[in-house]
């Protein structure tokens, strides 16, 4: 739904999830969307995540609306998926996946299951899991690998794990530098050539 009564409707300012509106995965907090709805009264508002749909409303969802309801009242413009799944006032505007490297509007979304073949995913996936199965770090959770529609998400210590996991993974991280040597063999295993973007 758009705000009424904006000064600047041609207006759009979009915000990152994850460490600029909220902490990583966590919600949102309520100074936060008091500033956002005040910001909205004079701007159109877009917000902007690698996570998909889902795990961008468990994050900024108010309590006592359900999630998906929220989020589409609160912001005019939704882009998940790095951008790959477009909303505008809770309605799915565009899809977008690579072909060649150069983006391409679809009419229905083409998964990178599709993009890059049955194959060469089972490959992936199976080489990333044996890679986990092999480190020897101080916790592992469960949930590796989280496929998206256009992204491998892949946690060393599982997506399962707690936030304070997750806090002292990253400290660990810091001085062993797992997830940079795991992205270095992914990249020069998988994805020499550039155009492929694998990031920590």
């Amino acid at each position: 739904m758009a705000a009424r009564g904006r000064n600047a409707a041609d207006v759009l300012v979009l915000f990152d999830v994850d460490d600029t509106l909220t902490a990583p995965r966590k919600p949102v907090t309520p100074e936060m969307l008091e500033f956002m709805r005040q910001l909205r009264q004079h701007v159109a508002l877009g917000v902007v995540g690698g996570s998909d749909l889902a795990k961008i409303t468990e994050q900024l969802g108010k309590s006592g609306l359900e999630p998906i309801q929220s989020i589409f009242t609160d912001y005019d413009y939704v882009f998940s998926e790095n951008g790959l799944v477009a909303h505008k006032n809770g309605e799915l505007i565009g899809t977008q996946a690579l072909n060649n490297d150069r983006p391409v509007v679809l009419h229905s979304l083409q998964s990178l299951k599709s993009f890059l073949g049955d194959d060469k995913l089972k490959e992936i996936i199976n080489f990333t899991l044996h890679y986990i199965a092999d480190l020897d770090i101080p916790i592992k959770t469960g949930t590796f690998i989280e496929l998206r529609n256009g992204m491998i998400n892949v946690s060393p210590i599982g997506r399962n794990c707690s936030q304070e996991e997750r806090d002292e993974f990253e400290k660990y991280d810091k001085v062993h530098n797992i997830r940079p040597k795991m992205v270095s063999v992914l990249r020069e295993r998988f994805f020499p050539k550039a155009g492929t973007k694998l990031t920590v």
